[in-house]
């Protein structure tokens, strides 16, 4: 018999304008949590962020009919970083498992997440439908493509490979999230949790999933969120960029100066070619030597001068911006080494205190 203490899942789900599909898939969160029961202790937290239509009436009245589910109401929309912030500080939960209120994500990856978690000692686990066993199903294809074409930008970018940088569906160990100091307000929160974690050295897994628009589709004109697509894409590019930055410029950098080169070398080939054959030099009316040999290049091909030093003041400036960033990069890594064990010293003395108190 298994006498260890159950886990606590709270499951976050941020709600924006989504009267036509909360209450049923609430329910169908519900009826689903109920099987684990064997395993896990659970609630559901609804951040209602903001909106506009009956998502916060809908959602005070699923909190009255479930003893196990809250709502946190923002007075305007936030988005998305501000009201995922707003369930991990709220969650009472040991584990955070993050969902999509229109279970594109089917709500069995609460489970998956949360034993993939546990068995691995993780810190964060995404749910993938671009790694092997994952599956997209039913995504409009613009959406896909740009999707995928942002998380390979990442993939490549990152000093380590996941395949879903961008995706929201994940499990948390609630201490680890809490202690990251999260900045993003947006979409970009979803990156920029996993490159914070990976500064930490976080424990990072990750499975395959389906994502599955079936269902929503179905919704289409009903419900008043918006997907932005393309500002995704864009701040999905950002965000890649942000990983190694350093990396973008070495490269550019490099890439020019072997094209300078190839400019430089040929001049000073025909330069020393001519020096072998002074009677060329005569002709031009100049005494063979280097310097009038050179003129004669420059007077033959004035271009080649121009595009190759041009070409190689500007590999300089690429290069030097490239070390420059890798320096930056890594003092700000040693900074928020240090802001991030400062905010759990504190977390663990305000923890310690409440327990003291308690106790009297």
């Amino acid at each position: 018999m298994n006498t260890e203490p159950k886990h606590f899942i709270t499951v976050v789900a941020p709600c924006y304008n989504e009267e036509a599909i909360l209450e049923t898939n609430i329910a169908t969160v519900i009826e689903y949590l109920g099987s684990i029961e064997d395993r896990y202790k659970w609630e559901i937290l609804i951040v209602n962020d903001g909106s506009k239509d009956k998502t916060g009436i809908i959602a005070d009245e699923l909190e009255k009919k479930y003893s196990n589910v809250r709502v946190c109401h923002h007075p305007v929309n936030f988005n998305l970083g501000i009201a995922l912030q707003t369930g991990f500080r709220n969650a009472k939960g040991d584990i955070i498992v993050v969902i999509d209120i229109d279970l594109s994500y089917a709500e069995d990856n609460i489970g998956k997440l949360a034993d993939k978690l546990v068995e691995t000692s993780a810190d964060m686990v995404l749910a993938s439908p671009y790694m092997k066993g994952g599956k997209v199903t039913a995504v409009p294809r613009f959406r896909r493509v740009m999707s995928k074409s942002v998380n390979r930008f990442m993939r490549m970018a990152a000093q380590d490979k996941y395949y879903t940088f961008t995706g929201m569906v994940r499990a948390y160990r609630t201490d680890f999230i809490r202690d990251l100091n999260l900045k993003t307000r947006d979409y970009e929160i979803n990156p920029e949790i996993i490159y914070k974690g990976m500064i930490l050295r976080a424990r990072i897994e990750e499975i395959p999933a389906h994502l599955d628009w079936t269902e929503q589709n179905k919704f289409a004109g009903k419900r008043s969120s918006s997907l932005r697509v393309l500002r995704s894409f864009f701040s999905g590019l950002m965000s890649g960029f942000i990983f190694r930055p350093y990396i973008f410029f070495l490269g550019i950098g490099f890439l020019l100066m072997l094209l300078s080169l190839y400019q430089l070398v040929w001049l000073l080939y025909n330069t020393l070619s001519d020096l072998a054959h002074p009677d060329l030099t005569l002709l031009a009316g100049k005494a063979p030597s280097f310097s009038n040999s050179l003129a004669l290049q420059f007077q033959n091909s004035p271009h080649t001068f121009l595009v190759g030093g041009i070409t190689f003041i500007i590999s300089i400036q690429f290069l030097s911006v490239g070390f420059l960033s890798l320096q930056s990069k890594r003092y700000f890594e040693e900074l928020f080494h240090l802001g991030s064990a400062l905010k759990r010293q504190k977390r663990i003395n305000a923890d310690t205190e409440t327990q003291i108190n308690s106790s009297l």
